[in-house]
């Protein structure tokens, strides 16, 4: 560099406004996945109490092949 090292100060500022920076670009990103995750964990757990509501009338199968 023309202008020497930089101080120890410097360099941390510099790496918290690039951490601070990449959360601000990269959050709505997370924030939509999990959106996405969410409804998806909602719509399986919605699908699998239908099926076992279903399930409580039919017989339980006992593997004796009737």
């Amino acid at each position: 560099m023309i202008f020497g090292r930089l101080s120890f100060s410097q360099i941390a500022l510099v790496t918290l406004i690039g951490v601070a920076g990449g959360v601000y670009v990269y959050k709505p990103i997370y924030e939509q996945y999990n959106k996405e995750q969410r409804l998806l964990k909602e719509k399986t757990e919605q699908g699998e109490l239908g099926e076992q509501k279903g399930n409580l009338n039919s017989k339980p199968d006992c593997g004796c092949h009737h």
